[in-house]
Parts: structure tokens; sequence; C-alpha cells
């Protein structure tokens, strides 16, 4: 199948979806997904933030479609033209999706654990607006302890399914799921069990905000402190690659989480023992420092600067290295 997306043409498998399409791109034009998930069977169409407009149906029928699809469960036809970035339509229908998410949500984003690598985030600051047209009070919850390792702060979750499709899919058992219906939906356990399983960890890397959060790193430190370093083990589970991100703060590592591609996706997940149980650096071998984009604010202290040598003894040096220090400077 051949599909244009704002004006870039790329050749794709049959079945394959407009954001997937996208993806193969690459770059500015990959719509944002918060629901969606590549390796969660099921997943997307529920935040429609990834929303396009198809202006060519296929070649076969070049109408163009009448409303805006979600690019995560449209799939591509041949001849297919589809507008993201390019689209003014677009970007007003994802301004207003971003607007109803924020409706809800706490700005508590300096208190937040997931602050600095929080997808919703991303989104109000490159589509949301300045003010709140919203008068009404917030919805609020009754906090519930879900075990010892995971927190559950249900005011701030967008109810995009990934926690409840990870438990379907990865572990032996559910016990957590939708529960209400309407604005009175809730991220819950029945009969207030606790979420403990091998795999229960990674409810909250799938989390695209704060709703799901890590215990044992809460209010430990800010993300964009800390130092993330790919590391691995040979683990005993036959499930777990044993394939991490080590997050160090001098010489702890404060928490450990599966690796994520560009797209924030975890490549493999991992078990609790690696996720919860193993916070030594002896426990891994480290494979180096992970390489972190530079728009994300996790890069903004990661840097390295040598500074040119200063010779005390020989003054004429010394004012050469002061004049090659500014000139670099300035480039």
């Amino acid at each position: 199948m051949k599909v244009t997306i704002d004006g870039i043409s790329v050749e794709v498998p049959d079945g394959t979806s407009i954001l997937n399409a996208a993806r193969i791109i690459g770059g500015d034009i990959v719509p944002p997904a918060m629901c969606y998930y590549s390796k969660l069977a099921g997943s997307g169409g529920k935040c429609r933030t990834c929303l396009v407009k198809v202006s060519k149906g296929s070649e076969k029928d070049p109408r163009p479609m009448p409303k805006l699809v979600a690019s995560c469960r449209t799939n591509v036809m041949d001849g297919m033209e589809v507008q993201n970035i390019t689209s003014p339509e677009v970007i007003e229908a994802r301004k207003g999706v971003v607007e109803m998410l924020l409706i809800n949500h706490p700005l508590d984003c300096p208190i937040c654990d997931q602050a600095g690598e929080c997808h919703l985030q991303d989104l109000a600051f490159e589509h949301g607006a300045v003010k709140t047209r919203y008068e009404f009070d917030r919805r609020t919850f009754n906090k519930i302890d879900i075990g010892d390792k995971i927190q559950l702060h249900m005011t701030r979750c967008i109810l995009c399914y990934r926690c409840v499709y990870v438990a379907d899919q990865i572990t032996d058992h559910r016990i957590h799921g939708i529960l209400n219906r309407g604005d009175h939906s809730e991220i819950s356990t029945y009969i207030q069990a606790a979420v403990d399983n091998d795999f229960s960890g990674n409810v909250i890397d799938v989390c695209p905000v704060g709703a799901l959060t890590d215990k044992t790193f809460r209010f430990k430190n800010r993300v964009w402190f800390t130092k993330p370093v790919e590391a691995h083990r040979d683990c005993d589970h036959e499930k777990c690659k044993g394939e991490v991100t080590l997050w160090y703060k001098g010489d702890d590592v404060l928490r450990v989480t599966a690796r994520k591609d560009v797209y924030g996706e975890v490549e493999d997940f991992i078990c609790n023992t690696c996720r919860f149980d193993k916070k030594k650096t002896a426990d891994w071998v480290i494979d180096g420092p992970r390489k972190v984009s530079y728009q994300s604010v996790i890069s903004s202290n990661h840097y390295d600067f040598t500074p040119l040598p200063v010779v005390k003894t020989n003054p004429v040096l010394q004012e050469a290295n002061k004049e090659q220090f500014e000139r670099e400077t300035r480039l």
C-alpha cells in the first residue's frame, strides 16, 4: 500500500494503520498517542489525540472521509492521502481533545512523579489553551490502596485502558479494571484487592500520565535530576529478558524501569524482581548511558564540558586560553 502523509509518501504492508505508517516515516508528522500501544492488542481508539484528516480515501475511491479519523484505528488504503500537522482542522481538533483531557486532570505537575516524562504535559505544551473554560468542580475519587509497590491517583487518570490490557495480556490474572460508567468511570480493584503479580509493575510504565506511579520512587527526586543508564541481568523469570533502564542519583539507583522506544513504548516488559528488588549496581551489567532526546527535559542536565587548562605560570598562555574559551563559547 502506498500512502502519503503530509506530502511524504511511503509504502507499507496491507493492514498497517495510519499511525504506524506515520511512524515508519518518523519526525514531526507522527500523530501523538495517549492510549494506543503497539505491543498491546486491542489498544487505541480511546483518547482521540491521534485524529487526522483523510483528504483522499484511495485510488479507487478518491473521496475524502467526511470526518476526522483516529489514525491508530484506521488502516491505510492504496493511494490514500492524509493530513496531520498540515491541516488546521486537525490542530484545532487536537487542541479541543487536550482541553477535554485537562478538564478533570489536576494541575499538580510540581508534585507529580510523572512530571518530565508525561505525555499529557507534552500535549498541553503543544496544543493546550492558556485558560480553561470549565467552571465546575473537577472529579474526585476516594483513595484506594492497591498494594505496597504501585500508587494509584485516580484523579489523574485519562482512562486510556493501557494498564487493563497489560494485566489481561502479560499477567496470569487481572483483578483491576474500569468500574462504573460515564463521568464516574474509574480504575479500581474488585473487593479492594491489591494488584500483586510477577508483572504488575508494568502498569507503571505504560501509564501515559501520573495515575499509576512507583511507590518506591515516590517523592525521592525529580526525573530530570537523575541519570538514566541501560543495564541487563540474567533474570530467572522465563518471560523477562532483564533489560532495563537504571535511574541514578549519584551512586544510588532510585528506580528501575523497562527500556522504552522513541514513542515512549516499552521494548520488553520486565518482572517485579528486576523492577523493585534489584536496586544495586552490583546486581546489573551496565550497557552504557541511555540516549535521551534533546527535546526532553530529562536531557537538560546531561551534558559534557571539558574546561580549558589554565597555565598560571605563563600569563601569555593564560590570556590565549581565555580568548580561545570566549571564542568557542560564542560559537
